[in-house]
């Protein structure tokens, strides 16, 4: 498919980080015109290298691109991008519509889209599920938040950037949708890691044994993406453990102002934390068989010893 809505071709993507970068290899890819902003030089200097434009700043961004597009590490710099001095929002002339496929807090989704509103731009978040290798390659799947008439105007963008684009209802929608699934995505990781410890201590082959369990209930999606990734210590970051530490946080945030305890989750974090304690945050999420493995049982005590038994 090439670009060919007038209304939405010319793109302004703020953020080339793993998600980011991988967005613009395919709208690259697809004939769009792109033109990019990060604070990182080096993420700058990529994107021209690729083909693509390079902005000096967000306010010269946005006023050369029709459809904005968002992806940032969270929502304190969204929030940072959008309403700062120099934000988004500070620009005399703002493009019809802003694409945040951030991973964030959907209370501050929906307040960003009120003031969004406010200056007449559209903003709909429209989060992905998928690592930013399945993003480069059309197999990531949007969750799609925000106003009915906006998802349809920017409906060329992101059926270009894959076939699984999921419209789900008001603001802040495309958010919960991530969070929900993030929490099922990493308790998957983590249970696969765990599994994979569990069968080398038994002395299982780990070459053979993923698949195996491919053909048994046990599959999970979890085990295409990161199973050979675990088993070879190929921690080569498609996914960072600190961004996922991120997503698990705010679930548990909205877990406890439903009243609503996630054991497993809590669990889960406690994971996250040792790890990125021990060096292993900018590590791909595969990288969680790493402190699995670094956890072990104390040896059984040896029994007491009773010196007052009398000999026979």
């Amino acid at each position: 498919m090439q670009a060919q809505d007038k209304q939405t071709n010319r793109i302004g993507l703020i953020g080339l980080g793993l998600v980011g970068t991988a967005l613009a290899e395919v709208l690259l890819e697809k004939g769009f015109q792109l033109t990019g902003f990060d604070i990182d030089a080096e993420r700058r200097q990529l994107l021209q290298e690729r083909g693509g434009k390079v902005a000096a700043s967000v306010g010269e961004l946005v006023a050369s691109v029709d459809c904005l597009m968002l992806s940032l590490p969270d929502s304190s710099v969204v929030d940072r991008v959008m309403t700062g001095e120099d934000g988004v929002l500070q620009s005399e002339t703002l493009p019809a519509c802003c694409i945040d496929t951030t991973t964030g807090d959907p209370e501050e989704t929906v307040r960003i889209e009120r003031l969004c509103a406010e200056r007449n731009m559209f903003f709909l978040d429209a989060t992905i599920s998928g690592s930013s290798k399945q993003i480069a390659r059309r197999q990531g799947v949007f969750m799609v938040g925000g106003d009915e008439k906006a998802f349809k105007m920017c409906r060329p963008v992101l059926d270009v950037l894959s076939d699984e684009v999921f419209y789900l209802g008001p603001s802040g929608s495309g958010s919960r949708a991530k969070l929900a699934g993030n929490l099922i995505l990493g308790l998957n990781r983590a249970a696969l890691a765990e599994g994979l410890v569990f069968a080398e201590e038994l002395g299982l082959d780990l070459e053979s044994f993923p698949e195996l369990t491919k053909q048994t209930p046990a599959y999970s999606a979890v085990m295409d993406t990161k199973g050979a990734k675990m088993i070879r210590a190929d921690f080569t970051c498609e996914s960072r453990i600190r961004q996922h530490r991120k997503d698990v946080a705010l679930i548990l945030k909205y877990a406890e102002k439903a009243h609503r305890q996630l054991p497993l989750s809590a669990v889960h974090l406690d994971l996250l934390d040792k790890a990125i304690a021990a060096g292993d945050a900018d590590l791909d999420n595969a990288a969680i068989i790493r402190e699995l493995k670094r956890r072990h049982t104390a040896p059984p005590a040896a029994p007491a010893r009773d010196n007052n038994r009398k000999k026979a």
